[in-house]
């Protein structure tokens, strides 16, 4: 299985969390007193999990992740299994995309959080790659945003990477980006530079959100190094788009969906270089899987 994806982007604080999302997971669910209850410690049991629809696999290197910190009965520590598929592959309905076996009551636990991982990442990757498939040839980047569930930021824009599409900033200290709060709070775009740029030496690149043709005037001249357009009309981002000089990097943003995307990015001769859509991660519906003992 090609994991090379996964293991450089869970690397540091990504891994840190991501290991504690599962552990959280884990903690949910409780002792699962029923499987506890029918097997006795030592029963093993072999499974399948199973693509239930034609769908891209993201979420496999989860699985050992899973496996290795459900609790274990005495006696039940050994377990394996094996990936059918490769990370990232495009399966058709009825795929087995890997096998487990491990003790009864520790496979059984662990099952939910395994399918609950998988699915919805694999949701992400499905709607992503839509979106990446209406951007070709149009020379702009789709991109994802924080708008993503508490806790789960890092697999879901792991995912987004799977899809296809490019991760805007993982966390608030990745790039510093004025949004209309920060801009009306110090008093226009050029105050809120100038403070950053006073602030930290060397400056982080600076995205400055911009509603209005005149803020992107203000942006441009302060030297920002990219220009978000905030939910503007066709015409408005046509406009903007020929203020913007070469060399000053753009981003559409706001009222993005699958059917208007295409004509976002062809708005001008110059297209944007990103568009990002949140509901790569917010409105992802979840991919169809299923785990079968045998």
């Amino acid at each position: 299985m090609n994991i090379e994806k996964f293991s450089s982007f869970f690397r540091g604080q990504a891994h840190e969390l991501l290991l504690q999302a599962i552990d959280l997971a884990l903690r949910e669910d409780g002792p699962d007193l029923t499987s506890e209850g029918i097997f006795p410690a030592g029963h093993r049991l072999a499974a399948r999990i199973i693509a239930k629809q034609e769908t891209l696999v993201a979420g496999l290197p989860l699985i050992p992740l899973v496996m290795e910190r459900c609790p274990a009965r005495d006696g039940s520590g050994d377990w394996s299994w094996q990936p059918l598929v490769q990370e990232g592959e495009r399966v058709a309905d009825r795929t087995v995309v890997a096998t487990i076996e491990a003790d009864a009551a520790r496979l059984l636990k662990a099952e939910r959080v395994i399918l609950n991982f998988i699915a919805h990442l694999s949701g992400i990757a499905n709607l992503t790659g839509d979106y990446v498939r209406q951007l070709q040839g149009t020379g702009s980047r789709l991109l994802d945003t924080r708008k993503t569930l508490p806790c789960l930021r890092y697999p879901e824009k792991y995912a987004v990477l799977v899809g296809g599409g490019l991760n805007h900033r993982k966390n608030l200290a990745d790039m510093l980006m004025l949004k209309d709060n920060h801009i009306d709070l110090a008093g226009g775009i050029a105050p809120a530079v100038h403070m950053l740029r006073a602030r930290y030496t060397p400056c982080p690149p600076i995205e400055v959100e911009c509603r209005t043709l005149e803020e992107v005037r203000e942006a441009v001249e302060c030297r920002a190094d990219r220009i978000m357009l905030d939910n503007m009309e066709p015409e408005g981002i046509r406009q903007a788009l020929d203020i913007i000089p070469n060399g000053m990097e753009t981003e559409v943003s706001g009222g993005v969906t699958l059917e208007n995307i295409r004509s976002v990015a062809c708005a001008s001769d110059r297209g944007p270089d990103f568009i990002s859509v949140g509901r790569l991660t917010h409105s992802a519906p979840a991919a169809d899987f299923s785990m079968l003992v045998q």
